[in-house]
This record gives C-alpha cells, structure tokens and sequence, in this order.
C-alpha cells in the first residue's frame, strides 16, 4: 500500500491511533511540535492542530494516551 498524505489528513483518527500504540510517547512529542507550530509560527496556520486535539481527546478517553501529560504538554 502507498503512502498518501491526503488519506493521512483525511482519517487522522484511525492513523493517530496506530502511532500511539506504535510510537508511545514520541507521539507527545510529534502533537506538541504541530500545536507550537500551527499557533506560534506565521507560516505554518495549514496544519490540522485542532482535529489533532479533538482525536487525541478522544484517545485520552479510550485509554490509550495519558490525559495529564497530554494536557501538559499542549
């Protein structure tokens, strides 16, 4: 299977999953980059920050990332 961006942005929850049980915390690391990215630089307000929160969200809900450290970090 080829590796397409778009299907990536599109299915963000089914793939964020997959990298949390692949990745663990490197997976913290990636969200907070995006976030400081999106908000802190001028030319980088295209990145899905806000999708990226509600599905972390919702992986924080199901038990598959820590809600205190995502919260911290973000």
């Amino acid at each position: 299977m080829d590796f397409n961006p778009i299907d990536l942005i599109l299915h963000l929850d089914t793939y964020l999953a997959m990298l949390v049980s692949n990745y663990g915390v490197w997976i913290y690391a990636i969200l907070f980059l995006v976030i400081f990215c999106e908000t802190g630089l001028v030319v980088t307000p295209f990145l899905p920050g806000d999708s990226l929160l509600f599905i972390a969200g919702a992986i924080c809900a199901t038990g598959g990332m820590d809600p205190w450290l995502l919260g911290g970090l973000l």
